[in-house]
C-alpha cells in the first residue's frame, strides 16, 4: 500500500466519521474560543446558584454588605456633625473597657465626654446607645453629638456591644445592662450623676434604649428577660428615643428594598429568619412591655422615613395612653424636605437644629 493510498484511507475515514453524525453532533465541533465561552457561563451559573442557595441558609454574605453600606453612611455623617462641635474644652476618655478589663480584647467598651471645667461634681448623664441596625455602627459615629451635648453642661457616654450576626439577641441588652452597672459603680471617676441618668439611642439603638428603660421600670419584664437591671427606675429621669423601632411584627409588613435590608438586619441580629413569630421579636417589641411608669421621653422621626409611620407614631401614641409624659417631635408627611431616616445627626438640616434645641430642653426638664 502506498503512502497516497494510506493518506486516502485516513481521509476517507474522517469523512466516514463525520457523515455518520447526526446534524446536531456536527454542531459539537466547537472552536476554543466558543467552548471557554460555554464554560464560563456555566461557571456564573453554578455560582450564582450557590450564592442564591447560601443566602437562603445563613444571613452573613448580606449582612456583611449592608454592614459596608452604613459603615460608610455612619463614618460620613459623624463626619457632617464634626463641623458643629464646638471649642469648649471637653474631658475624655475613649475607648474604656466594660468591667475596666484593658487586657480583655473582647470587652465592649464606652466613650466618655464631660465638661472640661475645673470641677469634679457628678453632672446629669446621657447614656446613648449607637444605631447601625443591630449588626453595624460604633460609639465613634455618635461621639460628635455626644460632645455637642456635652459641651452644654452633661456628662455624656456612648456604649458599645456585640453586633449581630457575630453575637445573637440578647446578648447586646446583656452587654448593655453590663455597661451601666460598670458606670454606676465608676460614677464619681467620670463625673457621673447615678440619680440623673437619661438613656438615649438612634435607629436600632433606640429600639435597645428602650429596652434598658423598660427592665428598669417593669420588674415583670425584667423577669422574662431574665435580667437583674443595673439601674433603679427612681435612676433613669429621661429617655430619648430617635428613629427607633419598637414594635416588630409592624416590621415585618414592611416592602421593598429596605424592607429586605432591615429583615435581613434582624435575622443576623436574632438568629432566625422568621424572628416576628420569636420570642426574640416579642421581647424586642417594647410596645408591648412599657408602663406608666416608663420615664419621661422625647421621641422622634423624619416625614420621609418609614420607621416614623409605623414605629415612632405608635410609641407615641402607646406612651400617651399610659400617661407618660412624651416630648415629640414630627413633621407632616408633605413636609419639604422629606427628613431622612437619622435625620437629626444632619446638622446642615435646619429640622436637625430645630430637634437638637427640643432635645436640649427636654433634658433640662428631666434633669433639673
Amino acid at each position: 500500500m502506498t503512502g497516497n493510498e494510506v493518506e486516502g484511507e485516513r481521509v476517507s475515514s474522517k469523512n466516514t466519521r463525520d457523515d455518520a453524525l447526526p446534524s446536531w453532533g456536527n454542531e459539537l465541533w466547537l472552536s476554543r474560543r466558543q467552548r471557554r465561552f460555554i464554560g464560563t457561563v456555566a461557571v456564573i451559573a453554578v455560582a450564582g446558584f450557590l450564592v442564591t442557595w447560601v443566602v437562603t441558609l445563613t444571613p452573613w454574605p448580606s449582612a456583611m454588605a449592608i454592614r459596608a453600606v452604613f459603615e460608610k453612611g455612619g463614618d460620613d455623617t459623624a463626619a457632617e456633625m464634626d463641623r458643629y462641635v464646638t471649642d469648649a474644652p471637653l474631658t475624655e476618655h475613649l475607648a474604656v473597657p466594660v468591667g475596666g478589663d484593658a487586657d480583655d480584647d473582647a470587652a465592649m467598651t464606652f466613650d466618655v465626654f464631660s465638661p472640661d471645667d475645673g470641677g469634679d461634681d457628678p453632672l446629669p448623664t446621657i447614656v446613648w446607645v449607637h444605631g447601625g441596625a443591630w449588626i453595624s455602627g460604633d460609639s465613634a459615629n455618635v461621639d460628635p453629638y455626644l460632645r455637642i451635648l456635652a459641651a452644654e453642661g452633661y456628662t455624656t457616654v456612648g456604649l458599645n456591644y456585640t453586633l449581630g450576626p457575630e453575637g445573637t439577641y440578647p446578648t447586646a441588652v446583656h452587654e448593655l445592662n453590663d455597661a451601666l452597672t460598670t458606670l454606676e459603680a465608676d460614677a464619681e471617676e467620670y463625673r457621673i450623676d447615678p440619680d440623673r441618668i437619661v438613656i438615649a439611642g438612634d435607629s436600632a439603638g433606640a429600639q435597645l434604649a428602650s429596652q434598658m428603660a423598660t427592665l428598669s421600670t417593669n420588674p415583670d419584664y425584667a423577669r422574662l428577660m431574665g435580667i437583674d437591671p443595673a439601674l433603679d427606675a427612681d435612676q433613669v429621669v429621661g429617655v430619648v428615643l430617635n428613629c427607633g423601632v419598637y414594635d416588630l411584627a409592624a416590621m415585618s409588613e414592611l416592602t421593598g428594598i429596605g424592607a429586605w435590608g432591615f429583615k435581613i438586619a434582624l435575622w443576623g441580629y436574632t438568629g432566625s429568619q422568621d424572628w416576628s413569630q420569636q420570642s426574640s421579636g416579642a421581647t424586642m417589641s417594647t410596645i408591648d412591655f412599657v408602663t406608666s411608669d416608663f420615664p419621661a421621653t422625647y421621641i422622634s422621626g423624619g416625614n420621609g422615613d418609614a420607621l416614623t409611620w409605623i414605629q415612632s407614631l405608635p410609641m407615641e401614641a402607646r406612651l400617651d395612653d399610659l400617661g407618660v409624659d412624651v416630648t415629640s417631635l414630627f413633621w407632616p408627611a408633605d413636609h419639604e424636605p422629606a427628613l431622612p431616616h437619622e435625620y437629626q445627626f444632619h446638622l446642615d438640616f435646619d429640622e436637625a437644629q430645630a430637634a437638637l434645641v427640643e432635645t436640649l430642653d427636654f433634658l433640662e426638664g428631666v434633669t433639673g
